[in-house]
């Protein structure tokens, strides 16, 4: 019978999963290190910072600091936030990251900085943790609601946010990208070596102001390429002000109540000719 390896983010909070042992097998792990070192120097390109500027960088969900490690080297100043306190210790217990500080704060409850504090932000296989509750006071829509406006808020204008994560579904991609439009971000999707299953690796590249195409994504063939991802119903380029408003009370409008009644599990009546159609005045 196969067997299917259960994901982090199943095994419970964050916190709790990784303790102590888990915080220390995971610093000692040469192979994540180098992952997690190549995803975050991908993570730093797909920023776009202008060159030869020193930066102050956030570092959502840095662990042990081999992400942070990446900025560092790069010539960054950058401030780490983990919810792990095991994971941080390891991290100020390394030598090699003097120009950086680390704080402990669960991403759900918000970054506690002031206006304007970053140049940018990466994150490195941490986001899709807010998408479970892990208590009956946790609603996963409302963290990271939460989550990216106060990100929002501690980003300087035109700066960018890098999240490399592993979606579970469409559905949880949705979800993020959701909240992450109503918090003020424009931005989308950038999936590397699509074809690949074992390199595939997913950003999404979040932008504070004005409408910036997407960066190009990486091909097998060494080339950047734009990639599309077909499906009619999502968009992975939004623009949060310029997005029509469905007028309500419209056919548009009731369609996209009844869908929304149908995904929560309510019944609700079919379709017909007559949705939406105005009724004529009685005398």
């Amino acid at each position: 019978m196969a067997s299917f390896k259960v994901r982090p983010e199943h095994s419970g909070p964050p916190e709790l999963y990784y303790n102590e042992t888990e915080a220390a097998k995971y610093a000692s792990n040469s192979h994540i290190t180098a992952i997690q070192h190549e995803m975050a120097e991908r993570a730093l390109e797909l920023l776009a910072l202008p060159e030869g500027k020193r930066g102050f960088l956030l570092d959502i969900g840095c662990g042990t600091g081999m992400s942070s490690e990446v900025l560092q080297d790069a010539g960054h100043l950058f401030v780490g936030v983990d919810v792990s306190r095991p994971m941080l210790e390891i991290a100020r217990q390394d030598e090699d990251l003097e120009e950086g500080d680390f704080v402990h704060q669960d991403m759900g409850l918000g970054m506690p900085f002031r206006p304007g504090s970053f140049d940018g932000a990466i994150s490195i296989s941490a986001i899709q943790w807010l998408c479970h509750a892990n208590a009956t006071n946790e609603n996963p829509r409302k963290r990271l609601l939460f989550f990216f406006q106060s990100l929002y808020g501690c980003l300087g204008r035109g700066s960018r946010a890098v999240f490399q994560f592993y979606p579970e579904n469409d559905e949880q991609c949705d979800l993020i990208m959701g909240q992450a439009h109503k918090a003020g971000f424009n931005g989308g999707l950038v999936v590397d070596f699509p074809e690949a299953a074992k390199r595939k690796k997913v950003y999404l590249v979040l932008m504070t102001g004005g409408t910036v195409q997407l960066p190009k994504a990486l091909t097998e063939d060494g080339e950047h390429e734009r990639t599309q991802i077909d499906n009619a119903g999502r968009r992975f380029v939004w623009n949060s002000r310029k997005n029509e408003k469905v007028v309500k009370g419209s056919k548009a409008w009731i369609e996209q109540k009844r869908q929304r009644q149908m995904k929560q599990g309510r019944d609700v009546r079919h379709e017909s000719k007559y949705s939406g159609r105005k009724r004529k005045t009685k005398f």
